[in-house]
């Protein structure tokens, strides 16, 4: 019998399971997710697939799992009851943040609630200069004050954040070592840990966060242990970071900060790896599900990845220079751009007279109308139901049954009647106003980062995003989509094709003309160092274990640094030139400009990826679905807009697109619909992904 990595990705609906042997045998079930109780959907679902597939507990080799535990417990504020240590002066760093607004003419907005309330941020009497000189430290008896105090209003973790611990942490190792003895069994980090760099609230804020989600992942992951040990289940788990890269149960037990946004990060994963596997480097990441529509850009076979991160702000449906919204998380993560638009969001019309799509979501109770359980908004689903889109009764393999009839009876009523339009019309202009929106997230990512859409793939999945993509692309200049299989679970597969890394970072500030080489040639061993021993301890060594650096940057007086590739080896001063350089095309890239060589760059971080790369590839030659539930040789009408008008279009599984057809096509799935629009050609690629060439 074959032996299998299995990918999990958890959903506020769904928890999808993907099967992947080094065959490219696949198979993949959705189950509903069991929000009680997260795991026990997971096991259910995995003994679901050993019954039908005829697998065994002992044909895992290893899983993988993305979650949005950490998101959804700083989204619901339902995370640990935290106590801050901090220094004097310093208590109302969380408060203050960066002055940063969202909506900048808005006066009624309001910042989120304090992660910490005020009674529980606690100051102690010490002092780090810039430069880690300890000018004073912190007296004991007033450590175990600020201690007890906050024991005895019953914290359940405790995060600790002197100034200026980044240079030097001794302080913070002090009051950590008072804290142990008092509570020896208090789940607790130091910012000196967690991340050592500058920036006060940034830092401060991502050491809160770390404790406050860090009894709640560390829970689930004991409660996941233990449910998949008592179906014999003895393989590892790997959690998917926000980074894309993975980490064991063990590190993100200690560490969860990273993990923050694991769900999405499997999607561009598996977008990677089979666009390098297809011969492409320059590929648009596109996920649409049921609320929301997210996008990522793969830019020479590389993920792009942002420096910090809001989380449990919402979402963003403006500029991505407009942030603030939530709490600042500072790790790497995948550069992700995302707008308020799926399959649920509310249609309806503002007091202008002009339709909107969103960004409420009718969610998946009561879902939209055609769902026929209490929803009485139109949404972009009903509207795709009624253009002929989506098939009625073919929903997750036929599972869902829709009632089209009730979706035309409000629709008429609620949208086209009011806008004087035919039901035709305004159900297109629904779909056409939601690609829009979603566009503005694609633009986030490639335009706004001084990036041509025009030269890049758009890489489609997500139950939706299959349905809206040809569409998008044709509107932005896009030339080509590709559909890989199995789209709806698309971002469990996605976790099967990642590496495990660990990121380090730590502040090195430094102009480059002041710079010395072999210090900064430490400095950055030093990081490798540690990221090799972890990599270590989990089995990868020699060429298995690969180093990688990075550098952020600015010129001398900027606020704000771009990270670029750093060159390995010893420095010297010609190395020392090309960290510039690489410096200068970034910016040019970014903002359109880049200053002469009389301005001076500054050094402000230094970093390292360690990453264990796998003795053979994680990509098979082809992958072998089990049988698709999909009729072949059917055909219904569908809309296609004033230019088309009702067409009769071919409905068609995957399989029949092995030679190339012209649309307009639908090719139905188990978990998803494509759409390929007139006179777009579509065909397999040898890996199995449907290109649709506009």
């Amino acid at each position: 019998m074959s032996r299998f990595r299995v990918g999990i990705d958890i959903g506020g609906t769904f928890t999808d399971i993907v099967f992947l042997s080094a065959e490219g045998r696949l198979f993949t079930k959705k189950v509903p997710s069991s929000v009680d109780n997260y795991a026990r959907a997971i096991v259910e679902g995995m003994a679901e697939v050993f019954g039908e597939a005829g697998i065994t507990p002992e044909d895992v080799r290893e899983i993988r799992h993305g979650t949005t535990v950490a998101s959804n417990a700083i989204l619901e504020l339902k995370g640990a009851r935290v106590g801050l240590i901090t220094s004097a002066g310093f208590r109302d760093v969380l408060e203050i943040r960066t002055l940063r607004m969202p909506r900048l003419y808005d006066l009624a907005w309001e910042k989120p609630p304090s992660l910490v309330e005020r009674y529980l941020r606690q100051v102690v009497d010490e002092r780090v200069n810039a430069d880690g000189v300890i000018e004073r430290k912190p007296q004991r008896s007033e450590v175990e004050q600020v201690v007890r105090r906050l024991l005895d209003e019953k914290v359940e973790a405790i995060a600790i954040c002197l100034i200026n611990a980044y240079a030097n942490s001794e302080n913070e190792r002090f009051v950590q070592e008072v804290v142990r003895e008092l509570a020896p069994d208090l789940p607790l980090c130091i910012s000196g840990d967690v991340l050592p760099e500058m920036k006060e609230y940034e830092r401060t804020s991502t050491t809160v966060i770390n404790a406050y989600v860090l009894p709640v992942v560390a829970t689930y992951l004991t409660a996941l242990r233990k449910g998949l040990d008592a179906d014999s289940i003895s393989a590892p788990i790997y959690l998917m970071q926000s980074n894309g890269g993975l980490t064991t149960s063990e590190t993100a037990s200690k560490l969860p900060m990273h993990i923050i946004e694991s769900g999405p990060a499997g999607g561009v994963i598996g977008s990677q790896a089979i666009s390098k596997a297809s011969g492409l480097e320059n590929v648009i990441t596109f996920d649409m599900g049921g609320t929301t529509a997210k996008t990522s850009m793969i830019a020479r076979g590389e993920v792009t990845r942002a420096l910090d991160m809001q989380v449990g702000g919402g979402i963003m449906h403006g500029s991505r220079l407009m942030t603030g919204a939530g709490y600042a998380l500072k790790v790497p993560a995948i550069d992700l751009a995302e707008v308020g638009a799926g399959g649920g969001s509310i249609l309806s019309i503002d007091t202008g007279g002009s339709l909107r799509a969103g960004p409420e979501s009718a969610g998946a109770s009561p879902g939209p109308v055609c769902y026929d359980a209490g929803g009485e908004n139109p949404t972009i689903t009903d509207a795709n139901v009624i253009l002929g889109y989506i098939n009625p009764d073919h929903l997750v393999g036929g599972a869902v049954k829709l009632n089209k009839e009730k979706a035309i009876s409000v629709f008429t009523r609620k949208i086209a009647e009011p806008l004087g339009l035919s039901l035709e019309e305004a159900a297109h202009g629904a779909h056409l106003i939601s690609a829009s929106n979603m566009i503005r997230a694609i633009k986030a990512v490639s335009t706004e980062r001084g990036r041509n859409p025009r030269n890049y793939s758009l890489f489609a999945f997500g139950g939706n995003g299959p349905l809206f993509a040809a569409g998008m692309a044709d509107a932005i200049g896009i030339k080509q989509v590709i559909v890989p299989p199995s789209p709806g679970l698309f971002s469990s597969f996605g976790l099967l094709y990642a590496d495990v890394e660990h990121h380090y970072s730590r502040t090195f500030r430094r102009l480059l003309t002041d710079a010395d080489p072999q210090e900064l040639t430490t400095a950055w061993e030093r990081l490798a160092k540690e990221a090799l021993d972890e990599l270590n301890k989990e089995g990868f060594s020699g060429a298995s274990a690969v180093i990688e650096r990075s550098a952020s940057l600015h010129y001398k007086g900027q606020i704000y640094e771009l990270s670029v590739p750093a060159p390995s080896g010893n420095f010297d001063s010609k190395k020392l030139a090309e960290l510039a350089e690489n410096f200068g095309q970034e910016h040019e890239v970014v903002y359109g400009h880049r200053a002469g060589p009389e301005e001076p760059v500054e050094l402000v971080n230094i970093a390292v990826i360690g990453r264990g790369i796998p003795d053979s590839s994680r990509v098979p030659e082809k992958l072998y679905a089990e049988e698709a539930l999909t009729p072949v040789n059917d055909s219904r009408k569908a809309y296609f807009g004033k230019s088309y008008g009702w067409i009769e279009t071919a409905v068609v599984a995957r399989a029949d697109l092995q030679k190339k057809r012209i649309g307009p096509a639908i090719v139905e799935e188990y978990d998803a619909t494509c759409l390929i629009p007139p006179e777009a050609e579509a065909h397999l690629d040898s890996f199995g992904n449907i290109v649709v060439d506009l």
